[in-house]
């Protein structure tokens, strides 16, 4: 039977980060960040964040400002994991949201 181990650590680590990034300082980091997935590599070194942002005019000082608190975040991270190593975390942006909503406006324009 196959494990889900690595879906439960991504989960874990989606829900952590997205706790501690209202902690964050970072003056680029504001607005309605949202994690919506989380990628672990099977050895558990790195992770890869998936990151959407409301105002999406800011997406790029927010990844900026999330690289730069990278370090403090695996720290707190390392700090709730019960893991050997913990994951470094690489924020990339994610356009899934809005690729949905452009799926949604074609397919409402089929309906008309």
């Amino acid at each position: 039977m196959p494990s889900n181990r690595i879906g439960r650590i991504n989960e874990e680590i989606q829900r952590i980060l997205s706790d501690l990034i209202r902690t964050v300082k970072d003056p680029r980091v504001h607005g309605l960040i949202s994690i919506t997935a989380v990628e672990t590599t099977p050895d558990l070194k790195y992770a890869k964040v998936f990151v959407s942002v409301l105002d999406k005019s800011d997406i790029n000082q927010v990844l900026k400002g999330l690289k730069s608190a990278s370090g403090y975040l695996r720290r707190e991270l390392g700090k709730e994991l019960s893991l050997r190593a913990t994951p470094e975390p690489t924020f990339c942006r994610d356009d899934s949201i809005d690729k949905g909503a452009h799926i949604l406006e074609i397919l409402e324009k089929l309906d008309k």
